[in-house]
């Protein structure tokens, strides 16, 4: 794992603003407090990413507690966007990243 994961984190951050999917405004806790995998029935992937994977992880590295190691994002990503018309391959190349960071394990990517 690297020293300092946050890189990794502001590289989705980043890559989410560059396809204009960053949202100035939270969905309702409602949609937060899913129990699906992804909140797939109440979010959007890059919802998900915005408003639960990156604010957990984050609240994580701020009180010193462990990160997951076993984590597989990538999947999910690759086929959330599979059907979209724009570039997702840098997103899905820094989810790549955070994957292989926490896992420690190299991610077998599509592209």
């Amino acid at each position: 794992m690297p020293a300092d994961p946050r890189p990794l984190l502001l590289g989705i951050e980043r890559e989410l603003q560059a396809l204009s999917w960053w949202e100035p405004v939270a969905p309702p806790p409602r949609a937060l407090a899913s129990t699906q995998p992804f909140c797939i029935d109440t979010l959007s992937f890059p919802q998900w990413l915005q408003f639960v994977l990156l604010p957990r992880l984050q609240a994580l590295l701020d009180a010193g507690a462990p990160l997951p190691t076993r984590i597989a994002v990538y999947p999910m990503a690759v086929e959330s966007f599979r059907s979209l018309p724009e570039d997702t391959r840098a997103l899905e190349d820094a989810i790549a990243l955070l994957d292989e960071a926490l896992s420690g394990r190299a991610v077998e990517r599509t592209s």
